[in-house]
């Protein structure tokens, strides 16, 4: 699957840093979700990978009180955001400079959408300890279907990014010799007032970057006006939709 380049990543990130914490509302759900899927057990050392500007660290402090935390980020903007103490980390999921078997939980929480999947799942399982957890949350192939159809009828620029399915993830996890794995998947819906709100709610949690096959150009007015005449054709009593479809991984080493 073609991703952006992790510079763009990191740009996009580091653009969003400060208006991510005020339209992240999903990722909040989704983040005390995968909490609460947490198996009992005993954390000496965690990574938050993706940790972004924080907001998982009080939940896994809470968990687990004794236990070394590392924040890890592409963007240093948003560790510069992380306001909970723990040692921060800049630097990528596919190559994390930490050393074998090093962490008693890899928690990762809307961040590996971004990555290479089976780089990231084979750093996560190489840093665990034996016996260690991996708890991840992703996003599926039906994530924000709602703006692939809107934008059917008006050009054929990729607007979505590319996502891997249960299938293909519980086959990665297996790979490289994860065991129990343990996989969900729901949907979570965002709702707004109008076409621009949903756009600039995307664009503020840093999710505009598509990869190859996007438009590099501006939008004309005209498709504009027919990519929101068609996203109206979906309005519900709440709004228009947005949907996230969730992808949850519990597995270990």
């Amino acid at each position: 699957m073609t991703k952006p380049s992790k510079a763009r990543v990191r740009q996009s990130f580091e653009r969003a840093a400060g208006t991510y914490d005020n339209a992240a509302a999903v990722q909040r759900r989704i983040c005390h979700d995968l909490s609460d899927r947490l198996p009992p057990h005993t954390v000496q050392r965690l990574l938050d990978a993706g940790c972004g500007t924080g907001y998982a660290l009080p939940l896994l402090r809470q968990r687990f009180p004794q236990a070394h935390v590392v924040g890890l980020d592409l963007s240093p903007a948003m560790l510069s955001r992380v306001p909970e103490p723990c040692c921060r980390v800049a630097a990528d999921l596919e190559h994390l400079p930490l050393a074998d078997a090093c962490l008693d939980l890899f928690w990762s929480s809307l961040a590996v959408q971004w990555c290479d999947l089976p780089a990231t799942l084979h750093e996560a399982r190489r840093i665990l300890k034996p016996g260690g957890t991996l708890a991840l949350a992703s996003l599926g192939p039906a994530t924000f279907h709602e703006l692939r159809q809107a934008f059917a009828g008006v050009d054929d620029y990729r607007h979505t990014l590319p996502f891997h399915g249960v299938d293909d993830i519980h086959r990665m996890a297996a790979d490289v010799g994860l065991q129990g794995i343990a996989i969900d998947q729901y949907p979570q819906l965002a709702c707004y007032a109008d076409f621009k709100s949903l756009l600039r709610a995307v664009k503020a949690i840093g999710a505009n970057q598509v990869g190859s096959g996007r438009r590099t150009s501006l939008m004309s007015r005209s498709a504009f006006q027919k990519a929101e005449a068609a996203y109206e054709m979906q309005r519900t009593p709440n709004g228009l939709p947005l949907t996230y479809d969730v992808i949850t991984l519990i597995a270990h080493a």
